[in-house]
């Protein structure tokens, strides 16, 4: 797989971290990250849901931010946690909060909403009566989740811990990187991610389109195609083991 040449999207972090997975398998990457993450300061709000953190029938937190940052605030409320479930979207989320003693549980196949909501254990979780349930997440992004919890009875609570915005960049940063590095593949991470890459691309989005972009989702593969992506490969997952997994299934690009 040593033909590849990607660049990377993540947080600086998370984007890091990827890089040195990719690099012991041959592959070079390029970090440009297109999300970055600031917490959202603590409010009396937020207190009182941490609190009251024993009345819901399950906990679902969305990405690694908001485990890492709702198991600090946990800490300072509860110095054992109350015995109730907690849910991640994927594998890596579920290690954060793994890590800090909670009893969690994540979709074996697939890091989105569509696969926790089948998730049996979820189902069961909020089978009794009355269910609530709090979803820990960035400010923002999708109502799937919370509309099909509550379309199976559940009462649902946001608890917002960060925000996620674009770093700046000289306008052409994106395409003159891609063409210095002769990358030839962009990975993204998140919906919003895409649309950072979208928007930082602006006039030379067409040219980029072209290379092969890989996406963790079918969500995202088709926002993507909707902007004019031509090669969009879902890995079905959004961990290193995921994406390499991909790029063994898709044509290695000729140099």
């Amino acid at each position: 797989m040593t033909g590849w040449r990607l660049l990377l999207t993540r947080p600086a972090d998370e984007s890091a971290a990827l890089g040195r997975a990719l690099a012991e398998a041959g592959i070079f990457s390029s970090c440009l990250p297109l999300l970055e993450i600031g917490p959202i300061a603590v409010s009396d709000t937020m207190r009182e849901v941490i609190r009251k953190l024993d009345r819901f029938s399950a906990v679902i937190v969305v990405s690694k931010p908001a485990a890492r940052i709702g198991v600090d605030l946990l800490g300072q409320f509860w110095p054992r946690p109350p015995s109730l479930k907690w849910f991640s979207v994927g594998a890596a989320t579920a290690q954060i909060l793994d890590e800090s003693g909670l009893d969690v549980s994540f979709p074996a196949e697939g890091d989105d909403s569509e696969a926790l909501l089948e998730l049996a254990t979820l189902r069961e979780a909020i089978a009794g009566p009355e269910p609530r349930v709090l979803i820990m997440r960035g400010e923002g992004g999708r109502e799937l989740l919370a509309e099909r919890l509550r379309e199976l009875g559940a009462s649902v609570e946001y608890l917002e811990l960060y925000r996620r915005r674009l770093p700046e960049y000289p306008a052409a940063e994106l395409v003159e990187r891609v063409r210095a590095e002769r990358l030839n593949g962009l990975v993204v991470s998140s919906g919003q991610g895409f649309e950072h890459l979208h928007q930082l691309a602006g006039d030379a989005w067409p040219q980029l389109a072209r290379l092969p972009l890989f996406v963790p989702s079918p969500r995202v593969a088709e926002l993507a195609r909707a902007t004019g992506a031509q090669t969009v490969v879902d890995c079905r997952g959004a961990s290193a083991a995921a994406l390499l997994a991909a790029l063994r299934e898709h044509p290695e690009p000729v140099l």
